[in-house]
C-alpha cells in the first residue's frame, strides 16, 4: 500500500474515532465541558478529513486549514444562515451549529493544536518508528 494511501485511510480512521470522542464526550458530559470539547473536536476532525482529501498536506497547514473553516464556519453564525439551516436538519445544525459564541474562536484553536500535538506524537506512516 502506497503512503499516501495509507495516511488517507488513517485519516478516515482517525476522523470516525474523532466523531466517536465527540459523541462519547456528549454522553458522560454536559454544560461547558461537552461544548467546547466538543469544539475542540470539531476542528480536530477537520484537520483529519483536510488529510483524507489531500494526504500529502503537512500536519501544519492541515491544521491551519481546519481552524480557518471553524472560524469561518462560527464567524457565518453571525449572519443566521447556520441557524435558518439548523432549523430544517439536524445535520445542518451539527456541521453549522446556529449561534455565535466568542469563546468558541479559542477552543477551536485548542482543537487545532491538538491535532498537532498527536501528529508530534503519532509517528507518519512510511515514516520513522518510535524505538
Amino acid at each position: 500500500m502506497s503512503d499516501l494511501r495509507r495516511t488517507r485511510l488513517l485519516a478516515a480512521l482517525a476522523a470516525g474515532l474523532t466523531l466517536c470522542a465527540g459523541l462519547g464526550v456528549r454522553s458522560v458530559a454536559d454544560g461547558e465541558v461537552a461544548k467546547y470539547a466538543g469544539d475542540a473536536l470539531y476542528t480536530v476532525l477537520l484537520c483529519t478529513l483536510v488529510v483524507v482529501v489531500a494526504p500529502a498536506t503537512s500536519p501544519p497547514v492541515a491544521g491551519a486549514v481546519a481552524l480557518v473553516l471553524s472560524w469561518a464556519v462560527e464567524c457565518a453564525q453571525l449572519t443566521g444562515v447556520p441557524a435558518a439551516l439548523a432549523e430544517r436538519s439536524v445535520l445542518a445544525r451539527l456541521v453549522l451549529g446556529s449561534t455565535f459564541n466568542a469563546p468558541d474562536l479559542l477552543w477551536y484553536a485548542a482543537g487545532a493544536g491538538l491535532f498537532l500535538l498527536i501528529r508530534t506524537v503519532v509517528p507518519r506512516p512510511g515514516g520513522p518508528r518510535h524505538a
